[in-house]
């Protein structure tokens, strides 16, 4: 039971309502300590849940550590996992089977988490780099749509781009549009309008002209990639 409702149970009302109630507990005695008895047990279980919740929340995050690791290791001829500072392995294939074995680990034990969410989505985008689209499609839609936190948003804008490369181009728009109106702190409403209009210029350049022309005045970390992106637009005939 947290402090707030200690507090309340302190209050001048509680403390009334126990002084009107004490002919009905003398006479209720057994059954009162009963009740209390099971109040306390739901106490204890509640209270159990929660440094539960948080020591499972602790090994989630110590998991995605040590694949995040894995992903910023180097490779060296003859690394072998390297030190608690360092860690190296000796091919490329080497590193990307140990990173695929943590996050396969992290969204089959930890779905539904944002670790599971963030692991679905390095999954996703590695199988998209692969040019395995149809595995890249199926995790980052799991993400997307079973995931939890602001992750889910990064994996819209990636699954919007694996669309277009499979010639779905209406279903990644419709993804980056829902992300222009409802942005959150991972994806902007600006990003995603500059996302939306790069996918749509090889085929409309004039509309996605219109998309980036007032991102040029925005703040500087938005206006950089706006420009950049109208540079690469196709030029007016």
């Amino acid at each position: 039971m947290d402090r707030l409702t200690r507090k309340e149970l302190k209050s001048d009302k509680f403390a009334v309502e126990v002084q009107h109630s004490v002919e009905y507990v003398a006479e209720h005695r057994r059954q009162m300590m009963l009740y209390g008895a099971i109040a306390a047990a739901v106490i204890l279980i509640g209270a159990g849940w929660y440094f539960w919740s948080n020591y499972q929340h602790g090994v989630r995050e110590e998991k995605l550590g040590e694949a995040l690791r894995i992903q910023n290791s180097s490779v060296s001829p003859g690394g072998a996992g390297g030190n608690s500072f360092i860690m190296t392995f000796p091919t490329q294939e080497a590193k990307d089977a140990a990173l695929n074995k943590a996050l396969t680990e992290l969204t089959t034990k930890y779905s539904g988490t944002e670790e599971g969410t963030v692991a679905q989505y390095l999954l996703g985008t590695a199988a998209a780099n692969a040019g395995k689209l149809p595995e890249a499609d199926r995790r980052l839609r799991d993400a997307m749509d079973n995931g939890k936190g602001p992750y889910t948003a990064l994996a819209k804008v990636a699954l919007a781009r694996v669309l277009a490369s499979e010639g779905k181009l209406s279903e990644g728009e419709t993804l980056l549009r829902s992300l222009m109106d409802k942005p959150n702190d991972f994806v902007s409403k600006e990003e995603a309008t500059i996302d939306l209009a790069q996918l749509i210029a090889p085929t409309r350049p004039q509309e996605a002209r219109k998309l980036l022309e007032p991102l040029r005045t925005a703040r500087p970390s938005i206006s950089r990639v706006a420009l950049s992106a109208l540079g690469e637009l196709p030029q007016q005939q």
